[in-house]
């Protein structure tokens, strides 16, 4: 959180031809919010159902996915079930340092777009996403169009 993973699927979705976006947060956007055995059953069942409607649709050429996956098992649990037969997959995490999370979350908080816990919860988080199986590219000082360049050169 905080590192602009839906500013910058928004421009790549825009950037990339015959493009789809999905953001896993709208495959669990429940008041109360409740992580359960039984929700991330659910959330997993939505996104995976969603993508593969995508990735079987010939209207689609690129599908953009985000979440927050900071453990390989969560990469891992999206992506075993999924169709990727006829598939190239680039898995990307996107990281920006401690401060610049702070100020984008606090910026965030202001306006009303997030509740003042997200702070340290994504805070450690950030260490997780080194072990990840992905590439990463830094956002850091780094415009969402050149940042939608780097992930499109991979």
């Amino acid at each position: 959180m905080g590192v602009g993973k839906t500013t910058v699927c928004r421009r790549l979705q825009m950037d990339l031809p015959r493009s789809v976006f999905l953001d896993g947060d709208w495959c669990w956007d429940a008041h109360p919010f409740q992580v359960t055995e039984e929700t991330k059953a659910m959330v997993l069942d939505n996104i995976s159902h969603l993508l593969n409607n995508f990735i079987h649709c010939s209207a689609y050429e690129n599908i953009i996915f985000c979440w927050v996956m900071q453990e390989q098992s969560i990469v891992d649990a999206v992506r075993n079930r999924l169709e990727l037969s006829d598939c190239d997959v680039i898995s990307v995490s996107l990281l920006a340092a401690p401060e610049t999370v702070r100020e984008r979350l606090l910026s965030d908080i202001r306006n009303g777009i997030r509740t003042d816990d997200v702070i340290e919860r994504s805070l450690s988080r950030i260490p997780q996403y080194a072990a990840l199986d992905t590439r990463k590219v830094e956002t850091d000082g780094k415009t969402v169009e050149e940042i939608s360049q780097e992930i499109r050169a991979l």
